[in-house]
């Protein structure tokens, strides 16, 4: 049996398991298994390292182990060792080896969900500066955005995460500064928990933001945040940030298994049911 696992603290949330269970199933996979595996911060280091040992091909990772994971592996790729943070780990000949497809799920949902959407088009407006912005980032920098604007309650956390990355076009804006940020962006990204259900939402206006931007959110509880009915409401495009979740997991399939699936419309709406969303 080649199983995989979610690990996380607490991990019962995780809709990893549904995502990968659909896909062993449509495709028809008879000896492989996706579970959840709960795992207290002091205990991570080790079961990551263990994992062969547990019978486990494989994993997910999601908080709070996900820069555990890339401290506990010696082995990393290119996007994990710049993000110093790993949220799929795969079995390879020389071992463990730990990636990143964070990025890669939130440009594919970008693709998908809006046709024709070029990240070098115009600078991006990045909320937030935790490790989704990290991952989003160095995503909207490789696809060829020409300036990345990180806007943060503190602009020195936000100074961090553009040294740390070395990215080549960065600004930091304060949250008081955001309609500066605004002006010419291509993109607007939220990535911060403001939005989701029982957190406040984005205050600040629209109104600097080009008509042509599109604007997107992270959260996908609920489905549309307050920002994207805002910015549904002004004109702007928006995609919501289901996709990204979906589209994360498509890399780490195919390595375990030599499958690589799709995300179709059927499995968002298996998704969406899940969480009593529509």
């Amino acid at each position: 049996m080649r199983k995989v696992c979610v690990i996380g603290w607490p991990v019962e949330h995780s809709r990893s398991p549904l995502i990968h269970n659909y896909w062993i199933g449509l495709h028809g996979i008879e000896d492989a298994v996706y579970e959840r595996l709960a795992v207290p911060p002091d205990a991570a280091a080790g079961t990551i390292r263990n994992l062969g040992g547990l019978g486990f091909i494989g994993a997910n990772v999601t908080v709070p182990h996900k820069e555990t994971a890339f401290a506990a592996l010696a082995r990393h790729d290119a996007i994990a060792k710049r993000l110093k943070a790993v949220n799929t780990i795969v079995t390879t000949p020389a071992g463990l080896e730990g990636r990143n497809t964070d990025g890669y799920g939130f440009i594919a949902n970008l693709k998908d969900r809006s046709p024709g959407w070029k990240a070098m088009s115009g600078p991006a407006v990045i909320l937030g500066a935790g490790g989704a912005a990290r991952a989003i980032a160095a995503a909207l920098e490789a696809e060829g955005a020409p300036e990345i604007r990180i806007v943060n309650r503190t602009p020195a956390r936000a100074e961090a995460l553009a040294a740390d990355l070395e990215l080549k076009s960065a600004a930091v804006y304060s949250e008081d500064d955001a309609q500066a940020a605004l002006r010419g962006a291509h993109l607007l990204v939220n990535t911060t928990t403001l939005g989701m259900k029982g957190e406040s939402e984005v205050m600040f206006g629209l109104t600097a933001l080009p008509r042509g931007a599109l604007v997107t959110d992270i959260v996908y509880t609920p489905l549309e945040t307050g920002l994207l009915r805002r910015a549904r409401e002004a004109g702007y495009k928006t995609v919501d940030g289901l996709g990204m979740l979906l589209h994360q997991a498509v890399p780490g399939f195919e390595a375990w298994f030599g499958v690589r699936p799709e995300v179709t419309p059927e499995l968002r709406a298996l998704v969406l049911a899940d969480l009593g969303l529509k």
